[in-house]
């Protein structure tokens, strides 16, 4: 009888134990859903962590439990706790796929990819349908440099139904990597399901796509025959307009042949057909996005003056919405709307008034601009542009769209996991500071995905800190701002400090009266951490020429100078000198030539904030990465720190694009 009830005791014990462990797993996947805060993600896990807990109490070597147990602590960022609950679950009960899975994830976060793919090796030979383990030998694959595997091994995942946020982000990376050398439509299937999925940087995709559009019309052939209705058919050409920037001369004279072509039918028969419009609204924004760098010869931009003067007439005389439509299309290929003298009328429309496949074009065009313009009448720097020509108005770069997807988190979590800080005694809302914020894209990616931060976001150009003011906006972020130095400088005056300093783009030579070593100083305490790149980028051998050749000529940063200086380069792109210049996303723009040409980083700034903070009384290097993103051991780091500033140039940071993370020690 005492065996009989001793059975029956255990049984019902594993009953309340899977009773928990169900729980424990619907409790896991609810801190895993996108649907849910962050904060409402962590109670959910901490509810798997307790039912977990009272089911291992029950029955201590439940192999469910323990590899679960595993994720939650790999989730809190406790690895050490998760590889040896991991290592216990397969000792209850081994060859669980499941758990060489976890072990896989675990050895990614420990930035050890080839063992992570053995791993996922493993659980594939336990079961050859575990698309998590695939999953995990793609993203293996990818950070071990192997960007071709790790994307078919993407596009499989999606042909099989695996469509997740992680695999397409993945395929995006990896397709950053490719290179394209022949016409393949498989790659172009990929491409227009990258640029079709929402949420995606679509941005990153500019160079996979023109690199793909390049084979595809064989441009490299100067015989080669380019149809008007056929490219107007073209999803992938019509979506890469839309969307993304192409660094190619090639494809940027694809466009500019594309619209001539466009414009000189009109020219003939009055009107633009119904066919045409998608590609002509797609090229207008594209053109929006190029900051109108795409050059037009004199019979173009006398039939476009044509063209404004009629809409002016019309708008004076009021005619209807429907009327104006066509020429609107054409007109925004070529130039910017709110730059139009008839641009006061237009006010008179909502965005939302027009039909809906111009809205985008005409909000690029028109409505954004108006915004932007608002908000740069709130700070003193708007005085500098008050005497300048509409067109000559500074334009933002870079020109993104969409956020990169992340992981919500936290910071101090990032502060415990990946630098290994103590954050006990850190308040609920850390303060972060990014310096050269450019449109904003990384300052609002950490308002976005750290749940315990406020940010600061500073920048020179007066046209980012608008765009990135109305974009936090758009996506309703309201724990970042977007301020000039000038601010910046005041509030750090006034004595507030930040508990983390992010450095983008360098201050250029014309901020004199700013000292970047100085502001980081001043703004931190014992425990910051500042977060600096060593390279500095736009310093080309073509820049270099370009910048004496603005200081013989006294050039301004006008439109027409602009455009002249990218036609001399593109006109002699196959000399050695440009080639590096040409290769570069920021020239496809007129945003990115006037910052690299008129407001170039300023070097001097580095060398002083390096030079402080290989101070190792008052500063101390906790991490480093290297370009691709390696973890480097820290101590000859370290020492090639302090000899670049005892005067070493043997031992030089400068140029080597290392990733450097410094704690201030008091």
């Amino acid at each position: 009888m005492q065996a009989q009830h001793h059975i029956q005791e255990s049984g019902s014990q594993q009953a309340q134990a899977a009773r928990l462990l169900l729980q424990a797993n619907l409790a896991y996947g609810e801190s895993n859903s996108n649907g849910l805060s962050h904060i409402q993600r962590l109670k959910a896990r901490q509810e798997s962590r307790g039912y977990l807990e009272q089911a291992l109490a029950l029955e201590p070597e439940n192999a469910g439990a323990l590899g679960l147990l595993g994720r939650v602590e790999m989730d809190d960022g406790q690895l050490e706790k998760a590889h040896t609950l991991f290592n216990a679950s397969l000792n209850a009960q081994p060859e669980q796929a499941q758990q060489y899975a976890n072990l896989g994830y675990w050895a990614l976060k420990t930035e050890r990819p080839a063992l992570a793919e053995q791993y996922f090796l493993q659980a594939l030979d336990c079961d050859r349908q575990s698309a998590a383990a695939f999953c995990g030998v793609a993203h293996a694959k990818r950070l071990q440099g192997q960007f071709d595997v790790a994307y078919l091994h993407y596009r499989k995942l999606l042909e099989t139904g695996a469509e997740w946020d992680s695999v397409y982000s993945g395929m995006l990376s990896c397709a950053q990597h490719l290179e394209v050398n022949k016409a393949d439509s498989a790659l172009a299937i990929d491409a227009i399901a990258l640029l079709q999925r929402e949420g995606l940087p679509h941005q990153e995709l500019g160079r996979f796509v023109g690199a793909i559009i390049h084979q595809q019309y064989d441009l490299d052939n100067p015989n080669s025959e380019i149809f008007l209705d056929a490219a107007s058919e073209d999803e992938l050409l019509i979506r890469a307009l839309q969307k993304t920037l192409m660094p190619s001369p090639e494809v940027e004279e694809l466009v500019v042949m594309l619209r001539r072509a466009i414009i000189a039918e009109v020219a003939q028969t009055v009107e633009l057909r119904d066919e045409l419009q998608r590609l002509a609204l797609a090229i207008g924004q594209y053109a929006d996005r190029t900051g109108y760098a795409l050059s037009a010869e004199d019979d173009e931009e006398r039939l476009i003056s044509t063209i404004n003067d009629s809409l002016q007439a019309q708008l004076v005389m009021g005619e209807p919405q429907d009327a104006l439509i066509g020429s609107l299309i054409i007109s925004a290929m070529y130039g910017a709307l709110f730059h139009q003298s008839f641009a006061v009328q237009l006010g008179q429309w909502n965005l939302t008034d027009w039909p809906l496949a111009m809205q985008p074009v005409l909000a690029a065009s028109y409505y954004d601009r108006a915004m932007e313009e608002a908000i740069k009448q709130n700070f003193d720097e708007k005085t500098e542009e008050l005497c300048l020509e509409k067109t000559d108005v500074p334009q933002a770069w870079p020109t993104w769209s969409q956020l990169s997807y992340r992981t919500e988190t936290s910071l101090k979590s990032v502060m415990a996991s990946e630098l290994k800080l103590p954050t006990d005694n850190l308040p609920d809302i850390l303060r972060i500071l990014v310096c050269g914020a450019q449109s904003g894209q990384r300052a609002m990616e950490l308002a976005r995905y750290l749940d315990d931060v406020e940010v600061i976001a500073v920048d020179e150009s007066l046209a980012n800190i608008a765009k990135a003011t109305r974009m936090a906006s758009d996506m309703s972020l309201d724990n970042i701002v977007f301020w000039p130095w000038s601010i910046a400088q005041r509030f750090v005056a006034d004595g507030h400090q930040v508990h983390w300093i992010e450095v983008g783009r360098l201050p250029s030579p014309a901020m004199t009266e700013l000292s970047l070593a100085a502001l980081v100083s001043d703004a931190t305490s014992g425990g910051a951490v500042v977060h600096l790149h060593t390279a500095i980028d736009e310093q080309t051998a073509g820049d270099k020429q370009i910048h004496k050749l603005v200081a013989e000529h006294k050039l301004q940063p006008t439109r027409t100078a602009l455009r002249q200086l990218r036609r001399m380069v593109l006109a002699n792109r196959q000399d050695e000198l440009w080639q590096e210049l040409v290769n570069d996303d920021s020239f496809f723009s007129l945003g990115g030539c006037r910052d690299r040409w008129f407001r170039p980083q300023d070097a001097t700034q580095l060398k002083e904030l390096m030079g402080m903070v290989s101070n190792e009384v008052d500063w101390k290097l906790v991490k480093a990465r290297d370009a691709d993103g390696h973890s480097l051991a820290t101590q000859p780091v370290q020492k090639q720190i302090q000899a670049e500033a005892l005067g070493s140039e043997v031992q030089s940071l400068m140029g080597q694009n290392l990733s450097v993370y410094f704690l201030k020690r008091r």
